[in-house]
């Protein structure tokens, strides 16, 4: 289906959103459900990210959901959008990825974050103290250590490595950089790494750092070539009007935000009663953090989507949709890979 009229890939990134009214056993049943649809429609990649003490966030055991979503599908690829490094020991990635792997040969990515996805006191409740992971030298030093634990074994004769991941060393589990600044867009050329803009939610260095990343990029064995993917949210309905509806829900969550306030994604309202519920200055800001968005009917979005690639070359896209009813949910991504 993907490709009718565009041969941009598309991805699909979920954070098993809790809905209000919800609870997190259903959002992990949808999740499974939209990952299985996806991979029938022509979906590339199925990511979930990991978030942290976030009531409207079921997605914290990130590698254990990548395992139930693997185990659910055939061959869609699926993997973290992402795993934030500064959270974990690089060793400890690497045998949970390396078993993701093992179990689901050719079918795994790990994609890598460097913010914590929380709070400061989460962060700390993470038992994540090495002093090194909170300075910008410590990030590159951490992905290189994972690479090495994914990577081949000693050649026979050499010296075995001290610390080895097993299951892990020789899967060449292929890691990705996400990132939505300039820092990560260099790491990931220097390192000849795939990268991943999140201009989902933080668009406004996107076009720069993909400049960045091209320029820069160094060809690496698995990647000789730079690879660019750009976050997008996406709502698609069978009409406009209904598509600006369900988009509510998401730019509720994103005005919590503004506000310091987390919580179930809300339920979509009539569009007008918007402006009645944030200030001028509010209603700038979401619509800032959402300008990387499609929204509207299957043509209005294709239209859109367009014009993000055009504007961006992105080599893909992977979508967010956050979208209250999972009916509505599975119809919005059915029409985008129609399109």
């Amino acid at each position: 289906m993907i490709g009718a009229m565009t041969k941009t890939p598309l991805s699909i990134l979920d954070l098993a959103p809790i809905v209000e009214g919800g609870d997190a056993t259903q959002a992990l049943r949808n999740s499974l459900d939209l990952a299985q649809h996806a991979e029938a429609w022509g979906y590339r990649r199925y990511w979930v990210a990991e978030h942290h003490n976030m009531d409207g966030v079921a997605s914290s055991a990130t590698a254990v959901l990548i395992g139930h979503i693997a185990g659910g599908t055939q061959t869609i690829r699926v993997g973290s959008g992402g795993v934030m490094l500064p959270n974990h020991a690089p060793l400890v990635i690497a045998e949970q990825f390396g078993t993701l792997a093992t179990l689901y040969p050719g079918r795994i990515d790990l994609g890598l974050g460097r913010a914590p996805g929380t709070d400061r006191l989460t962060m700390r409740a993470l038992r994540r103290h090495l002093a090194s992971s909170d300075e910008e030298e410590g990030f590159p030093r951490d992905v290189v250590e994972l690479q090495s634990y994914l990577g081949d074994a000693p050649p026979e004769g050499a010296p075995a490595a001290a610390v080895r991941a097993i299951p892990g060393i020789g899967t060449h589990v292929p890691i990705w950089l996400l990132g939505s600044s300039l820092y990560s867009a260099q790491l990931a050329a220097y390192l000849g790494l795939p990268f991943a803009f999140a201009s989902h939610f933080a668009p406004d260095l996107l076009l720069q750092a993909l400049q960045v990343y091209r320029a820069g990029y160094r060809p690496s064995a698995q990647w000789p070539e730079p690879h660019a993917m750009v976050g997008v949210n996406v709502v698609a309905a069978d009409s406009d009007d209904e598509a600006a509806r369900l988009f509510t829900s998401i730019q509720q969550r994103f005005l919590g935000m503004q506000r310091g306030q987390r919580g179930p994604l809300p339920r979509p309202i009539d569009p007008a009663l918007l402006e009645s519920m944030w200030t001028a200055q509010e209603k700038a800001g979401v619509q800032r953090m959402l300008s990387a968005t499609a929204v509207g009917s299957a043509h209005s979005v294709r239209q859109q989507l367009e014009a993000i690639v055009e504007k961006t070359a992105a080599d893909e896209l992977i979508v967010a949709g956050a979208i209250h009813d999972h009916a509505a949910r599975l119809r919005s991504y059915q029409l985008l890979a129609a399109r």
